[in-house]
């Protein structure tokens, strides 16, 4: 029996490496090689380097304000506004901190106090801080330079500037990355004698800890501006302390006139113990030498010898109408008040608000305080006549 189909089935055997030679249709079929991609390496350019590496070495600065003074500060600082800084502010007592403007409020010792204030009582505000520590902590992390800001002499100020400072140093001590600590503090009149006492074993310590500790005191304030009402006069340390603050972060972490250097910065302040500043203000002609003069003369601390001083800060602000000449003419005239080995750094930066004027701020660091040599005055009893 024979049978016939209609349709032929072709079989292909297809190798990868063998060709087939078989010929369909007059089409010649040959087996391909899988395809293999190249990638081609992205080769960063030079802006994007700069800009990639001037993002890595920004500095970061964050203000922290402890107690109810440091608290003011931080207010101040936010109303006035400011780029490149993260304002914080740390207290025990609720009810002052939530009238408080900073970026971030940190209510501390919430078990120990339970939001009632530490008493007046350094060892309160101490303990405060470390039972919260971790929290504060947090909000510093990544920064490269830590200003500290307290009232010393009371309770929660004095205790918890010096806990705080003490954990970071701790922390920090020895690494390459260790952030620049900078205590600013405000010292009690002379008739508190308690909160005297207080303020210069809380100094002592916090000059154990901090690069450096800039400090206003009370007593000087009297006589720069005794002839201000007392909230007045009270109100020109908080304006001082803020100015520093304002003044030197913005100087670093945005365009100026004159931008300081961090590592600058860094080498005048680490390790110098003591700061004084000053501020002054001048306006007409000569309103360079008149602002030079009112900072040096109106300086809030009480030095011993100017001479010994370790560096120089020089933070120049003005209007539009603000010149290098006057910048460095400034920086000149201070230079002659100090020993020819000070190292001196200097900003400027346009202030719009100063239209017509110049201020001027000079921090001398490295210096020795008469306060913290100076015997307590016991008074004996007192008699009264008949």
């Amino acid at each position: 029996m024979h049978f016939e189909t209609g349709f032929t089935i072709f079989i292909f055997v297809y190798s990868e490496n063998y060709d087939i030679g078989n010929k369909l249709g007059g089409i010649k079929i040959e087996a391909q090689q899988p395809f293999e991609y190249a990638e081609t390496p992205y080769i960063e350019t030079q802006e994007e380097k700069i800009e990639k590496f001037a993002k890595m070495a920004a500095p970061t600065l964050v203000a922290v304000g402890l107690g109810g003074a440091g608290c003011n500060v931080i207010t101040w600082i936010k109303e006035k506004g400011i780029t490149g800084g993260k304002l914080v502010a740390v207290n025990t007592d609720a009810t002052h901190l939530r009238t408080i403007k900073a970026d971030r409020r940190i209510l501390i010792g919430e078990k120990l106090t339970r939001g009632l204030g530490s008493g007046g009582y350094p060892e309160v505000g101490e303990k405060a801080l470390y039972e919260t520590a971790n929290e504060v902590i947090h909000e510093l992390q990544r920064a490269n330079i830590i200003f500290m800001i307290a009232g010393l002499g009371g309770g929660t100020g004095t205790g918890s500037i010096v806990g705080l400072a003490e954990t970071l140093h701790r922390k920090t001590a020895g690494s390459p990355m260790a952030p620049l600590l900078v205590g600013v503090v405000t010292l009690p009149f002379e008739v508190e004698t308690a909160r005297m006492n207080a303020a210069k074993k809380g100094l002592n310590r916090l000059k154990d800890s901090c690069d450096t500790v800039v400090v206003i005191d009370n007593n000087r304030l009297v006589k720069v501006a005794g002839n201000l009402p007392f909230r007045e006069a009270l109100g020109v340390a908080n304006t001082t302390v803020g100015k520093f603050v304002k003044g030197v972060t913005e100087t670093i972490t945005t365009a100026s006139l004159i931008n300081m250097d961090y590592a600058d910065l860094k080498a005048i302040m680490t390790g110098s113990g003591l700061a004084s500043i000053g501020i002054g203000e001048g306006t007409g002609e000569t309103r360079v030498e008149q602002a030079v003069e009112k900072a040096l003369n109106g300086r809030l601390l009480d030095i011993e010898d100017v001479t010994k001083a370790k560096g120089l800060l020089i933070h120049v602000s003005g209007g539009e109408d603000l010149t290098l000449t006057e910048v460095n003419r400034a920086a000149e005239i201070m230079k002659r008040s100090l020993p020819p080995k000070t190292k001196i750094i200097w900003g400027a930066r346009v202030d719009k608000e100063l239209q017509g004027a110049v201020s001027v701020m000079a921090v001398i660091t490295g210096v020795e305080s008469a306060f913290l040599r100076r015997t307590e005055k016991h008074i004996g009893p007192l008699r009264f006549n008949r």
